[in-house]
């Protein structure tokens, strides 16, 4: 089986059209075309159904596409391997955070690391799905949550805690509440139901205040964190944040601080493949600082 060609596959495969793999491979949509159709060829059965809206794999080419993914997942992770046995950490390191996470905690950080180490790029990926570190979609991930798979290694990084906050405009026009009870008459912020979280409860204060009136209701919802923090940032009312995502922003009190929501860990993560990589332990060690400096 043609190395080439099996490449070309895989990469088709993964775009779900001749074009959009031309475009990946720097090939013209017509060579990818070619290549494709010389493979099936070559194997004798079909690989895709070809039709107007793009192209899906057949049965022989699902199962083809998985085996070309464990290799090329292999491939790449020897590549960083090879590399690590370089003196001087060199090369790309791929990073994956949840969006909240990455965004307002890692990424303003990035250029100390940087700094540090000139000759390696980080690629930061922003997800709030768990991209699969098995199978090479990073390298390194950190996770708001310890990971269940056998095959990675955990490193705890920092707990997470959970308060409310509010603008400084917003406590000027209302109030600031003196009791939990006060946040009856509030204007109260929470995440919407399709807010990815795994944080059991983390609309922890309308159960709180529920306690008190049963039919109270937000006035907002926002399904992801940062949307919540530009809210509350806004004026628009009281909401319960992560303390990380705070630091930085200002236009931001703390309302009723000996009041907490839910906290939980996050762990750094990597595969077993990984352990004696220069690259994944630098950046650990850096993350690791960059915790004992923070202020929450």
């Amino acid at each position: 089986m043609d190395w080439d060609k099996l490449r070309i596959f895989h990469a088709v495969a993964e775009a779900g059209s001749f074009t959009h793999a031309g475009e990946t491979l720097h090939l013209s949509q017509s060579a990818v075309s070619r290549q494709v159709s010389a493979l099936e060829e070559s194997v004798n059965v079909p690989l895709f159904h070809r039709h107007a809206r793009g192209l899906l794999l057949t049965e022989q080419g699902e199962l083809l596409y998985r085996t070309a993914h464990e290799v090329f997942a292999k491939l790449a992770m020897t590549e960083a391997m090879l590399i690590d046995t370089k003196e001087k950490p060199t090369g790309e390191i791929k990073v994956t955070a949840t969006v909240g996470l990455g965004s307002n905690w890692l990424t303003p950080r990035i250029r100390d690391f940087i700094n540090l180490y000139p000759e390696v790029t980080v690629n930061l990926i922003l997800a709030d799905r768990e991209l699969d570190l098995g199978m090479r979609e990073a390298d390194i991930a950190i996770r708001l949550r310890a990971p269940v798979q056998p095959d990675l290694i955990q490193r705890k990084l920092m707990t997470v805690r959970h308060h409310l906050y509010a603008s400084p405009e917003y406590l000027e026009e209302n109030g600031t509440p003196d009791r939990i009870e006060d946040l009856i008459k509030s204007k109260i912020l929470v995440y919407g139901d399709e807010a990815p979280s795994n944080i059991s409860n983390i609309n922890w204060i309308l159960t709180r205040l529920r306690e008190f009136d049963k039919d109270i209701l937000p006035i907002f919802k926002v399904n992801n964190v940062y949307g919540l923090l530009l809210a509350i940032q806004s004026g628009l009312g009281i909401g319960s944040l992560p303390d990380y995502i705070v630091q930085g922003h200002k236009n931001m009190v703390k309302v009723l601080p000996d009041i907490e929501g839910p906290s939980f860990d996050t762990y750094y993560v990597y595969p077993e493949e990984l352990r004696k990589s220069k690259r994944v332990t630098i950046f650990r060690d850096f993350l690791v600082e960059k915790v004992a400096d923070s202020s929450f």
